[in-house]
Parts: structure tokens; sequence; C-alpha cells
């Protein structure tokens, strides 16, 4: 469930990307990298769930650093920070 949401609210920043005007190079390099780890992430995981039951945990940071992306983001291209809190809300409640 909580992977379908993190699906939809990635493919709703990448809309809300669209339809913004151009942004900056540091920001949209910061964006592809959170965008790969996320799709690395989900790949892994099954992997990561063994880990976890085996008493190992794993922590990605991915909430925090989306979450200081969003800051960015709201001062120069404020209709996208909503986008990419709910983004952070949902790695967060994911335990990422």
């Amino acid at each position: 469930m909580m992977d379908t949401n993190l699906k939809a609210s990635l493919k709703s920043l990448h809309s809300s990307l669209a339809t913004t005007g151009p942004i900056d190079e540091e920001l949209q390099d910061l964006l592809q990298q959170l965008d790969g780890d996320i799709k690395q992430l989900l790949e892994r995981r099954a992997e990561e769930a063994e880990l976890a039951a085996a008493g190992g945990t794993t922590t990605y940071g991915l909430a925090e650093r989306t979450q200081e992306i969003s800051a960015k983001f709201a001062v120069k291209h404020p209709q996208l920070e909503p986008a990419l809190r709910e983004l952070g809300n949902i790695l967060n409640s994911m335990g990422i």
C-alpha cells in the first residue's frame, strides 16, 4: 500500500515538474538523485524486509533529503513544495 502511495506521489511530482517553469541545475540534480535513490529502494524492498526481519535496520534518510529539497523548492517554486512535502511524509511513514 505504501509503495503504491509513494509511486503515486512520484507521478504527481513529475507532473508538477512538467508544468513548472525551468528549475535551476542544482535542484534538478538533487531531484534526479532522489528519484534514482527511491527507485533503487523500491527494487530492494524485499531484501531489506528480510534484513529487518532478521533484526537489522536500514535507514536511507530519503525523507530528510526530501524535506531539504522541499525547503529549497519552496523559495523558488512554491507550487512544487506540497508534492515534495507529501513525498517526504510518505517516506517518513515508511521508515525510510
